[in-house]
């Protein structure tokens, strides 16, 4: 069940960009293209990681109470964990939609290079999101229901079942959300075959790091409240 659950949710949410593909297409009255099913594709897994990585580290530290309260270890350890066991099931998916692009005749090109950059950002965000929320729900426990909520209406706020070029000039609002530059540097170069826009991926960098580090402070600040708290 391990490696069908590995690809189940990117599935899910690439069978839902296809439905809204075809309902842009229908709309607009022109055929649907391979490159936007790809598009949709390579965006969905990122997002998957995402979605399942927040998921999961926000109850990390109330899920584990025993562990927190009973024993000493470095409490990061618990969210960073959901953070990396959602990595495992990001690379198995990867290597089977790899295949598949392969298969359609997606080529790779020099700008292919620019991918584990832009993972780094991604796990960076991602890990930084996860840091937060887990001692944000430790203190107040109405945090998980805000993420579940944000996580199941995000998607639509998020570039995976289009391209922020449809908004034209109200693009780069789409854009200011981190996650969803990231998934558009990912396309560019896996998709696309062009480098990522400089100025939206030292954007997105700032995020990261920045985003990062203050999580990373705010959490170890908070530690010491944990076991009383929880």
């Amino acid at each position: 069940m391990g490696f069908l659950w590995a690809i189940f949710m990117p599935m899910m949410i690439v069978c839902a960009g296809i439905l809204v593909k075809k309902g842009f297409s229908i709309v607009s009255g022109k055929p649907m293209e391979f490159m936007e099913l790809a598009s949709v594709s390579v965006k969905a897994l990122p997002w998957a990681f995402f979605v399942g990585s927040i998921r999961f580290a926000t109850n990390s530290l109330v899920g584990k109470s025993n562990l927190v309260t009973k024993i000493y270890f470095p409490r990061e350890v618990l969210p960073l964990s959901s953070v990396l066991a959602n990595l495992f099931d990001f690379a198995v998916a990867a290597v089977v939609l790899f295949v598949i692009l392969v298969i359609a005749g997606i080529g790779a090109s020099i700008y292919l290079l620019w991918l584990p950059v832009l993972l780094i950002l991604l796990i960076l965000i991602t890990a930084a999101f996860g840091l937060f929320l887990s001692c944000s729900n430790l203190f107040f426990r109405d945090v998980k229901y805000i993420v579940e909520v944000i996580l199941t209406f995000g998607i639509f706020f998020t570039p995976v079942f289009y391209e922020v070029k449809m908004f034209g000039k109200w693009a780069p609002i789409m854009l200011l959300n981190p996650i969803g530059s990231i998934l558009e540097a990912i396309n560019d170069v896996v998709v696309l075959h062009h480098p990522p826009d400089f100025l939206w991926l030292t954007y997105s960098a700032c995020w990261a790091i920045i985003g990062f580090l203050v999580s990373w402070k705010i959490f170890d600040n908070l530690e010491p409240a944990f076991a009383e708290n929880i």
